[in-house]
């Protein structure tokens, strides 16, 4: 066997992971999110959302629908965390998946949410859902292609250590830059009023169609086995960050837009 071949092999299988593993920000980064979301909550909104979740705050509760993903009663809610797409496609042209998707999962927790008849159960369940969904829509690489699951099939190496793209934006370049998910929001850009109105306009679909187009420069922005370092947290980490603060202050706006 060639000797380079027989190098790779470890590699491959040191780095396989699957979309179960690997398909949602990191904790830290949905900490953020939710954090950077309780800034921009109208006082009635939080108010009722206090009240719906005894206390916790967002970033508490943001990372719940992966806690939930090892009790296979939940496993229908899998693929709600992300929308598979072509890159040269809008999601309204896409294929879309019978078991529902990122969009379905929004559009049900918002309308579960909104329903006077829910039950309060039903709706502590899906605004923790709501919270986490909204999270992984501004993560490049849930809006990603199919083939490769979103890019957990784009072997790479960080900093010399097996991985794939998708957990290099789900975490690796958050957890390397080495701040806490409180100092993270607390350092978000500084925004006007005018930007964050900015931020705030479109629908659902209009965000997901957003966040795709981010998608593919972030597939274009590294090869297969290549060891991504310093340089590519240098170039791509603003984006992060930016993501975190846009789906924060876009969580807020579909909260408000519930509960104010």
């Amino acid at each position: 066997m060639n000797i380079k071949l027989l190098l790779l092999i470890p590699f491959f299988f040191l780095t396989n992971s699957t979309t179960e593993e690997t398909v949602f920000w990191g904790k830290n980064g949905h900490r953020v999110t939710g954090k950077i979301a309780e800034n921009h909550l109208t006082n009635r909104a939080k108010k009722k959302i206090d009240k719906l979740l005894k206390g916790q705050s967002l970033a508490f509760v943001s990372t719940f629908a992966d806690e939930i993903k090892s009790d296979r009663a939940y496993r229908k809610y899998s693929p709600w965390h992300y929308v598979n797409m072509d890159l040269d496609q809008t999601y309204e042209e896409a294929e879309k998946n019978p078991q529902g998707d990122l969009v379905t999962g929004i559009d049900t927790c918002i309308k579960v949410l909104k329903d006077e008849n829910s039950s309060e159960e039903d709706k502590v369940f899906h605004l923790k859902m709501l919270v986490h969904f909204i999270g992984d829509l501004h993560q490049p690489l849930h809006i990603g292609r199919k083939e490769d699951k979103g890019g957990n099939d784009v072997q790479v190496q960080w900093f010399g250590k097996g991985t794939n793209l998708h957990s290099v934006w789900d975490s690796k370049m958050i957890d390397d830059y080495g701040m806490s998910y409180s100092d993270l929001a607390d350092n978000a850009k500084d925004l006007s009023k005018k930007q964050i109105d900015l931020i705030k306009q479109g629908s659902i679909i209009d965000w997901v169609n957003e966040v795709h187009k981010i998608s593919v420069e972030v597939y274009k922005s590294a090869k297969i086995g290549e060891n991504l370092r310093y340089r590519y947290n240098y170039d791509h980490f603003g984006t992060v960050r930016t993501q975190l603060q846009k789906g924060g202050i876009r969580l807020a706006k579909v909260l408000n837009d519930i509960f104010d």
